[in-house]
């Protein structure tokens, strides 16, 4: 196969099942002077797989601005390079960005060789998928960094789709539940492999299923309910423009009831909803001492309690953190 000297060709392989590997791909491996791998060994499996030989060499998220300045001499030489990840279309949430950039910047070639995607995989077997989507890639480790992400891609008009760990799964999801409501989300494990599985229903029961977590996860949410942005936008229209800020207490506090009646915690619900509309956690602490659930029970959480149980408990340890 005749290549174009000086290319950088970014390059998808499976992400699970090794059949998955196009032609093009494999050919391209094989005829290239030099593939950078996410991790050399993960590509070995691939590579001995089809028998591909080429030269290896490392290019991770620790090396990758210590070794693009290599890579693009070689490149500018008219070598052919070869960028992999350990699956699927490298630099969806993987290394690589900072050479494609750069190769770009200095004029090089750059090509696609697509391929295996967990994104698109999760998404057309979601039953979730519409005409567009949003991908948000891993949320931030701290659970409030966490909300504040969801409460953003909660507004969304279409779905979105983002990664997880094993052990960070449950916690993701109950930050989900806080920011975005019981919503109807699939999660994916271990695509195209052996013990592929999707578990699929409301944020609540997901979590209930997923007792022991393995694999990494690929979730995908769905759009937000027209009547729930309808709702959204009245409450965050009504907090932006009350003169003496009756109105926005009001909105707030409403807000804050709907997470209630879906069962989320006051603490977590006030977080959520500080995220979503921009305001200080501090204004919607004192909004939230006033709210109850909309559907009018008494119940505040899933533990059962009464709402003023619920609301003084809250207030006493407010002060302890998130």
């Amino acid at each position: 196969m005749l290549l174009n000297p000086g290319t950088l060709y970014v390059v998808a392989t499976p992400i699970g099942n090794l059949e998955d590997v196009t032609y093009r791909a494999v050919r391209v491996l094989g005829s290239v002077d030099l593939i950078a791998a996410e991790d050399t060994r993960h590509a070995a499996k691939l590579l001995a797989r089809y028998e591909v030989t080429t030269p290896r060499t490392s290019l991770h998220e620790h090396n990758e601005a210590e070794k693009t300045g290599r890579l693009l001499v070689r490149l500018a030489r008219g070598e052919t390079i070869a960028l992999v990840s350990d699956a699927g279309t490298p630099l969806v949430s993987d290394p690589g960005a900072r050479l494609v950039r750069a190769a770009r910047e200095r004029g090089l070639r750059v090509e696609a060789v697509p391929g295996p995607s967990a994104v698109l995989a999760a998404l057309v077997s979601s039953g979730l998928a519409g005409g567009s989507f949003t991908f948000g890639g891993f949320p931030p480790f701290r659970s409030s960094a966490r909300t504040r992400w969801f409460a953003g891609l909660a507004r969304e008009a279409r779905p979105f789709v983002f990664f997880e760990a094993p052990h960070r799964i449950d916690a993701s999801l109950r930050d989900l539940e806080a920011a975005a409501g019981d919503r109807t989300i699939a999660v994916c494990r271990e695509l195209t492999k052996r013990h592929e599985e999707t578990v699929a229903g409301p944020v609540s029961d997901v979590r209930a299923r997923l007792s022991k977590p393995r694999g990494e996860f690929t979730v995908v949410v769905e759009a937000t309910p027209e009547v729930e942005r309808a709702r959204a936008t009245t409450a965050e229209r009504a907090a932006a423009t009350a003169p003496a800020g009756e109105q926005a207490a009001a909105a707030l506090t409403a807000e804050v009831g709907r997470l209630l009646e879906l069962g989320v915690t006051r603490t977590a619900a006030v977080r959520a909803v500080a995220a979503r509309f921009g305001v200080p956690r501090s204004e919607v602490y004192q909004a939230g001492l006033l709210a109850e659930p909309q559907s009018g029970g008494g119940t505040a959480s899933r533990g059962g309690d009464s709402s003023a149980a619920s609301t003084r408990r809250w207030t006493e340890t407010r002060r302890g953190g998130d």
